[in-house]
């Protein structure tokens, strides 16, 4: 039986993926992101061909070293009015980041993409809409404070799932999406491909 593996360091990636009752492996990819970035940005790609050649590049590094598995690669990007967002390096650049997002709307745009044998086999993006709240520099603070290293785990500096909730008075769009794999379309190219019982 063919093997998965996540071409990815993201935790919460994995949990969706075991949760789901997916079985797989992990072996981050070894890619310059950053030359990779400044690469696609030089080339003005849309945003959503951004996410899928950084979920590409990954999936193709680990295919390459593992032909017969399938390898999954993933990437999210945040977009907000002409600004596409990194990771913060650091609280201050989070601080910078979530100042910037309060009282807007920004989208998130989730891509995967499943090669085999150094090949892309199937690719998926989706993108959800986000409201953030403008919220108080003292809830600021306090979010800051209390999510400590957490915001720098995530591009918009905040984890759905938990507390990162708070920001936000809407959100319109795939919750699976905002996590960054977006898992039913996934789990039904792995139903057709013998790896998830149909």
């Amino acid at each position: 039986m063919t093997m998965l593996i996540l071409a990815s360091a993201s935790g919460i990636r994995a949990r969706l993926l075991r949760e789901a009752g997916v079985r797989f492996g992990v072996r981050p990819p070894d890619v310059d992101e950053p030359k990779i970035k400044a690469r696609l940005r030089a080339s003005g790609v849309a945003n959503e061909a951004f996410a899928d050649a950084l979920a590409e590049a990954k999936a193709l590094d680990v295919s390459n070293a593992s032909p017969q598995a399938l390898v999954l690669g993933c990437d999210q990007v945040l977009v907000c009015g002409d600004h596409l967002f990194d990771k913060a390096h650091d609280t201050a650049e989070a601080r910078q980041t979530l100042a910037f997002l309060r009282g807007k709307d920004h989208y998130l745009i989730s891509a995967c993409v499943l090669a085999q044998g150094g090949k892309p086999v199937w690719r998926y993006v989706e993108r959800a809409t986000l409201h953030m709240r403008a919220f108080s520099d003292e809830f600021l603070n306090a979010y800051l404070k209390d999510e400590g290293k957490l915001v720098l785990g995530a591009v918009g500096c905040y984890q759905l799932e938990g507390r990162g909730a708070q920001l936000f008075d809407k959100i319109e769009g795939d919750f699976f999406c905002v996590l960054g794999l977006p898992l039913l379309p996934l789990l039904a190219a792995l139903r057709e491909r013998g790896l998830v019982v149909s």
